[in-house]
């Protein structure tokens, strides 16, 4: 994941818009403390494809780095994606963002091919717009039995 500093994690923490957290409780999941935010994943079921969960947006506090939060975020979300019956789990981060792909790669997450190779990997162009190359990951998951 990027490093930030304390000011970018709190301009990151107020990315995390109150309507993630009205209508993806259930898959979203916060760390907080009387100071605030620490790290949060944002993730939901896909409502088209049954099969299919999906990590939108992941955030740790620098302090928090490197102790294991983002793995036990993720973990929790795999879990509970799996006792939904979901098969699958997706992701994306940008191509710049090596700490995010070695992160994925490490939690077990594929590489989608992608249109073209960035450094060796590969990137789906225009992903999120004109210029907005992204990496796309999934990983399969079991679903819980009897789901």
């Amino acid at each position: 994941m990027t490093r930030r500093t304390p000011d970018q994690a709190r301009e990151l923490s107020l990315l995390l818009p109150k309507l993630f957290l009205q209508f993806f409780s259930s898959t979203s999941l916060v760390l907080e403390d009387d100071t605030g935010v620490k790290a949060f994943l944002v993730g939901f079921h896909s409502a088209d494809n049954d099969d299919v969960a999906y990590i939108h947006f992941v955030g740790v506090d620098p302090k928090l780095r490197g102790q294991g939060v983002a793995r036990r975020l993720y973990t929790a979300f795999l879990q509970r994606a799996a006792e939904a019956g979901r098969e699958e789990v997706r992701a994306i981060t940008s191509p710049a963002n090596t700490g995010s792909i070695a992160f994925h790669r490490a939690m077990g997450f594929d590489l989608e091919e992608g249109d073209r190779e960035i450094d060796g990997l590969p990137v789906h162009s225009d992903y999120d717009g004109p210029g907005q190359d992204r990496v796309c990951f999934y990983k399969r998951i079991a679903p819980r039995a009897g789901s």
